[in-house]
């Protein structure tokens, strides 16, 4: 007779399918064949992102703020898991043979809404977080050359002189870099499987997530490395101008 699976004592969360090394490589392999089985839903979806990113850049450059643009841009790696909810929903019913049109994509039916949407405003308080933190880090190392409470902030093009010659340049994008990962790394750490769980199951956002810190702990390096592919994609993304974002 098959034993039940029985959960640890005083854990509250759902047992987890096993994660393997090769897991990563398998989930960017079924996310590519996704694309090709609704190409227009999934390159649509990739394109209104690359929209939205313009019109960023250009508010950004408007406002006199251009020099935040890569602040903004891993804020990607921070709302992603919420941003791509409706691919989620695509690849759920590519799973399970269901037909997929616009309408199931933008206006995706989930199992826990409400739950849903507590996740999300954890997800935006960390990026307001990140935000703060680099307008913070602006004001430490430019000091008097930037005044950020007047919203005084240099271009682009004099931003990324300072911040690849000069040592208080490095120093900015060093410890930038530092606390962005740390919060990218716990977000990821949250996100990484209670998205798709909340989307698919009648559960609170605290099991939710303790659920994907779960996984995170017990197969650190398959989602390590998926955590590093995430990375590098947004990364690439942002170098071609957002059209990798497509």
């Amino acid at each position: 007779m098959k034993a039940d699976i029985v959960n640890p004592r005083g854990d509250f969360t759902p047992p987890l399918n096993a994660i393997s090394r090769e897991s990563p490589w398998e989930w960017v392999a079924g996310g590519w064949q996704d694309i090709w089985k609704a190409p227009a839903i999934s390159l649509g979806y990739g394109f209104s992102f690359v929209l939205s990113g313009f019109l960023i850049f250009f508010g950004l450059q408007y406002v006199g703020w251009s020099s935040m643009i890569a602040v903004f841009g891993g804020g990607f790696l921070l709302l992603g898991p919420m941003l791509a909810v409706g691919l989620y929903e695509l690849s759920r019913r590519h799973e399970l043979g269901l037909p997929a049109n616009v309408k199931d994509i933008v206006f995706v039916q989930t199992a826990s809404p409400v739950q849903l949407a507590y996740l999300g405003f954890v997800v935006l308080f960390a990026f307001l977080v990140w935000a703060r933190i680099a307008q913070l880090l602006f004001a430490l190392f430019i000091g008097g050359n930037v005044t950020v409470a007047e919203g005084a902030y240099p271009d682009v093009l004099e931003f990324v002189d300072y911040a690849t010659k000069t040592p208080q340049g490095w120093g900015l994008v060093g410890i930038g870099t530092v606390f962005g990962g740390m919060i990218a790394f716990a977000v990821f750490a949250m996100t990484a499987i209670s998205v798709p769980m909340l989307m698919e199951q009648h559960t609170d956002v605290f099991t939710a997530v303790a659920t994907s810190i779960k996984a995170v702990v017990q197969y650190p390096g398959p989602m390590i490395v998926w955590a590093w592919i995430i990375a590098v994609v947004i990364a690439t993304s942002i170098v071609t101008l957002g059209l990798g974002l497509i």
